[in-house]
């Protein structure tokens, strides 16, 4: 599982049918303190994310583990919403203080 910035969407009108419904996102991975790796991933949304929020992601074979992507040609899918990391004690990106 990654940490992920959602930083756009992802449009395809002509797609393998099996993903017809699927909202699929652009993410910003991020390291563990909360930065930005300058890699990107697009990931089918399960739970609803909106722009700008921090979310964790599966990929490969896990992303089809999601009721949502159970069976479909999908390698990455947004499972969770982030409200807070905290890392060796340390409180490094809470939900509530941002933005």
């Amino acid at each position: 599982m990654y940490l992920g910035k959602v930083v756009g969407t992802l449009v395809a009108t002509h797609k393998e049918p099996s993903l017809d419904g699927l909202k699929f996102l652009v993410l910003k991975q991020l390291d563990a303190e909360g930065e930005e790796t300058g890699a990107y991933r697009v990931a089918a949304d399960a739970v609803g994310a909106g722009l700008g929020e921090v979310v964790l992601y599966a990929t490969g074979s896990a992303a089809r583990q999601t009721v949502l992507t159970h069976e479909r040609p999908c390698d990455g899918v947004v499972m969770a919403i982030v409200d807070q990391v905290e890392i060796n004690g340390e409180l490094t990106y809470n939900k509530a203080e941002v933005g």
